[in-house]
């Protein structure tokens, strides 16, 4: 195990707010990771935890406490710390330039970077699939303007049974949000944009969200990109060979579920058409079932990775261009 991920797990099992100095103890006393002779491991861990903030990675949130110190927590653990605790000042991350690749000859394919974009939204709360177009019943050449490259779901997590029942109850649309994904290896000019941009408007019609997600843009991009999201309303991913460091560019706007066009991808699709029944499996699970449907769901949307060291691995051995390249 790495510094860095030894400083992920012990965030992980300490839950909630804590101090570099308790996460020190915590990885001393679970062996997590061993010195050797450094004479100042606190001040170590210390520039690790602030290097999530500064390297704007998305896993690990800050607040400022009286006196200046920080306390810092895993992003995903925020809703059951409560809001009383987080009363101070939140600091969100900073975020850094992405890398902008120099090679010219890339050898990575378009789908290595799914597993890319299926970390960051799995850190983010939202379970996502690949659907392959290629397996559709529908044998065309209009195929790449009708089914996203991903799709996710997003539920809406309330901390108690009642408040779920009764959400259930009043509307169960409202209990998830249904996103689309149109991902490029990279776009440089104005055409590659509003080819990508209006495939990702025709194959998301039928999502809450849609978005664009690009290992690369142009600088020069960034107002017509800002144009196009204010008028047709598809967001803007920048995705990075960290996942975590991954940002959203623009959001995409909300829109109603279009039924009808779910029920036509689901009869050209049937791994769509899977992803819509464990969706509404998990939705409509009796609160015992409720742990093992989610885990069926879990396992059969897209891998993700489990750590730092599985990330460089991946990224070196697809020849996905890094930060440190």
């Amino acid at each position: 195990m790495t510094l860095k991920e030894s400083v992920l797990k012990s965030l992980e099992d300490i839950g909630g707010l804590t101090n570099y100095s308790d996460v020190l103890n915590h990885i001393m006393d679970k062996k997590y990771y061993d010195f050797g002779s450094a004479k100042t491991p606190g001040s170590t861990i210390s520039a690790v935890l602030g290097d999530f903030i500064r390297n704007g990675d998305t896993r690990v949130k800050r607040i400022k406490q009286e006196g200046g110190t920080y306390s810092y927590y895993l992003t995903k653990n925020e809703q059951n710390i409560g809001i009383e605790v987080l009363t101070g000042i939140t600091e969100t991350l900073k975020i850094t330039d992405s890398y902008k690749a120099t090679v010219k000859h890339k050898t990575y394919e378009e789908r290595d970077l799914h597993k890319l974009l299926s970390s960051y939204l799995k850190n983010t709360g939202i379970y996502s699939k690949t659907i392959f177009h290629e397996q559709s019943n529908s044998k065309d050449n209009n195929q790449i303007w009708t089914h996203p490259d991903m799709v996710g779901i997003k539920f809406l997590n309330l901390q108690t049974k009642a408040s779920q029942d009764f959400l259930k109850s009043i509307n169960r649309v409202d209990t998830f949000k249904l996103s689309s994904y149109e991902i490029k290896k990279e776009i440089n000019n104005d055409s590659e944009l509003k080819k990508a941009y209006f495939q990702a408007v025709s194959n998301s019609s039928w999502a809450n969200f849609g978005y664009i997600v690009a290992f690369e843009y142009s600088d020069s991009l960034i107002e017509e990109m800002e144009r196009l999201n204010q008028s047709f309303g598809i967001g803007v991913i920048e995705l990075n060979a960290n996942p975590y460091q991954s940002k959203i560019l623009f959001t995409a706007k909300y829109r109603d579920l279009d039924f009808k066009t779910i029920d036509k991808l689901c009869k050209i699709n049937k791994e769509f058409e899977k992803f819509i029944e464990q969706t509404e499996k998990l939705m409509t699970a009796e609160e015992r079932y409720y742990k093992s449907t989610e885990k069926e769901l879990d396992e059969f949307c897209d891998d993700y990775f489990e750590n730092d060291t599985e990330i460089e691995k991946y990224c070196k051995e697809k020849h996905i261009p890094t930060n440190q390249e």
